[in-house]
Formats: C-alpha cells, structure tokens, sequence
C-alpha cells in the first residue's frame, strides 16, 4: 500500500505500523556469524500513566472482539508516545542514555500533561489500524526537539535488519520499516508530529461506526520514559533503558 507525503505527515508515527499487513520487500536480517550489533534501532518513548492504559486497552478489546485475528497489547507491542525513532552506533548506547537523561533533567512527568481528543485509524486493505491521538503541547514539541539535537551526534543514516529485535517467526524486517526511521526526522517531528497510542487492528467500516460516535477526551500523563529496540512493524518490543522521567 502507498501512502502519500501529506498523508504520512498528518498520521505521524502510526503508520510504521501499516507494514504489519502490508507485502512489502523484506531486508534480511544477517546470516549467524555476522556483526548484528554495529548498529540499533532505537525508539526513545513517553510510557502512559494508568489512565490511558486503561483507555487504550478497553479499546483494544474492543476491537479484538470484531477482529479476533488483531494485535493485544502486550510485551511486544507495549503501549507507547514515541518522542523518537533513529538508528543509533550500538557502541554508543550508553552515551545515547546519558544525552536523553541530561534532557529529562529538566523536565518532570507534570509538565508533559496531554490531552487525549480523537480516535482515527488508517486503511490497509479493508482494515485500519487504530490509535488514540493527542494534541502535541510547546513543552512536547520542546522535549523532542531537545532529544533530537542530543542523540545528534550518534546517529547514523540507516541500518539494516541487524539493527532491530528479530525472531524465528519474523526473521526479516520490511524495507518500510526501515526507510520509516531513516526519515523521522524532520519528517515525523516539529509540526508534522503526531503523538498517538496504537491500539489495534479492526475493519475500517467498524471503525468509521466508532469514529462517528462522540470521544470523551480525557487528560493523562507519561508516567516514565524508556529506550526501547525496534522490531518489525514499528513496534517497541525490547527495553534497553529506563530513562529519568521526574514525577
């Protein structure tokens, strides 16, 4: 499925996630042997408080009873407000922690408050793949940017599928996936950012019925912060580090 520019900028991060239906060509992960590690996919990550925990499983139930053979939310596709996804020396890991500790320094949990206004979802096939939408804030978009201009200087460009958490069951990680994280910034940061909760697969006529139907906004708050490694579709599926998010 082709997305268009306008399209991929208004959705933000969500549509990462579009490859996990998607066919597109898969970039191999490295035969056993080879340096794996050089490079790491990386997404530094807001973890939401209990409230929209609550919100977005109920939701995700929701959707799991119309379309059984969707995703649950759980330790391989945890709940999250990605900030930033980059390929980062795997060497430099450490350094990657202490750059986005000395931004947390100066913010506290309180100040990243978010108001929750909208579901919507974005079509593949006859499916959509939903999510929770927030409005971004000055002190988000602050946040960001600050992490973006620190994690700087250990970047690089790409990586291959040695850079991200691969199984048995998925060995190969789509070429989207990886141009995706190639291009965030500046294509999902600053004003194209979106911050969302995915939360789960269901028929797109289910869910222009549920986008339809008022939303209750509701207020919530990251209640830490983490680096995770990527795998395919986007997803945070392994903790590398639990960041200094203030209370």
């Amino acid at each position: 499925m082709k997305t268009t520019r306008r399209q991929c900028l208004a959705i933000g991060t969500l549509v990462c996630a579009l490859a996990m239906l998607g066919r597109n060509v898969y970039a191999q992960a490295p035969a056993p042997g080879s340096d794996r590690t050089s490079v790491t996919a990386i997404d530094i990550l807001l973890d939401p408080d209990a409230t929209m925990m609550k919100r977005s499983e109920a939701v995700n139930a929701r959707l799991r009873s119309v379309y059984p053979k969707g995703f649950a939310l759980d330790a391989s596709h945890r709940p999250h407000i990605t900030l930033l996804q980059r390929f980062v020396r795997t060497a430099d890991l450490d350094q990657v922690y202490a750059a986005a500790n000395k931004v947390l320094a100066g913010v506290k949990a309180s100040d990243l408050q978010l108001k929750a206004f909208k579901y919507y979802y974005i079509p593949v096939g006859d499916l959509g793949l939903s999510g929770i939408v927030a409005e971004p804030t000055p002190e988000l978009l602050k946040l960001q940017q600050d992490l973006v201009d620190a994690v700087a200087p250990f970047t690089v460009s790409t990586g291959t599928a040695g850079a991200f958490v691969t199984t048995p069951k998925e060995p190969g990680i789509q070429a989207a996936t990886i141009n995706y994280i190639a291009g965030f910034v500046p294509e999902h940061t600053g004003t194209n950012y979106s911050p969302h909760v995915t939360t789960g697969l269901a028929s797109k006529e289910y869910l222009d019925k549920m986008l339809a139907q008022p939303f209750e906004s509701f207020t919530f708050s990251p209640s830490g912060a983490s680096v995770y490694q990527l795998a395919e579709y986007g997803t945070a599926a392994k903790k590398l580090k639990d960041l200094d998010l203030k209370q």
